[in-house]
Formats: C-alpha cells, structure tokens, sequence
C-alpha cells in the first residue's frame, strides 16, 4: 500500500475517499531499559534505547493503520501524519494517522 504525507500522488488522482485511518501503539519501556536510559541520561548523548523503542512503536503504528485502510478496500493513505505523546513516566503513545483513499492512474 502507498503511504505518503502528501495531499496528491504524481501521475494518479483520487477516485474515492474511504475516510480517516489510524494505527496507535502504547509501548512501554522494561525497568532494564529504563536503569540504562536513566545512566546514560547523567552522561549525555542519544538516549539508544528509547530512540529503538520509538522507531519499533512508529513502525507497528504505520502497520495497523495500514491494515486499518486494507479493511476499507483503500489502495492509499495520504496525508500521513505522526503524534506521540507521555502516558506517566515510562510509557509512550505513538498514532500514525492519514486518509484512506482509493487512487487510479491519471489519465
């Protein structure tokens, strides 16, 4: 499935909009990772293992709003969107967001 932060698809054109579509991931880090990210927070630099946590969250996002708009018989998302958010101190909410569209080559 095309996915694309666009409003438009060079060479296509929208034949129907299927409506919203979103996939949302609540992930939490293990108490091992959050010890290490803790550590390594008092001497600076990437924080490793939250940048893996979130881009694994970002992925599994992206999959269920996938499979979300392959429920509508979409063949598109676009207008793809990220937003995150804090759920207390140790979980993070990721949503992958966009429009279910059906697309046809332009003629």
């Amino acid at each position: 499935m095309l996915v694309v932060t666009t409003e438009n698809v060079p060479g296509h054109r929208v034949r129907e909009v299927k409506g919203q579509v979103f996939g949302v991931v609540v992930r939490s880090r293990g108490l091992g990772g959050n010890i290490m990210a803790g550590l390594r927070s008092i001497v600076g630099g990437e924080i490793t293992e939250y940048t893996q946590l979130l881009e694994e969250a970002r992925r599994h996002a992206v999959d269920r709003m996938v499979r979300n708009a392959n429920l509508m018989h979409a063949n598109a998302i676009v207008m793809m969107r990220f937003d995150s958010s804090e759920i207390g101190q140790t979980m993070s909410e990721i949503v992958a967001y966009g429009t279910a569209v059906v697309l046809e080559p332009a003629v």
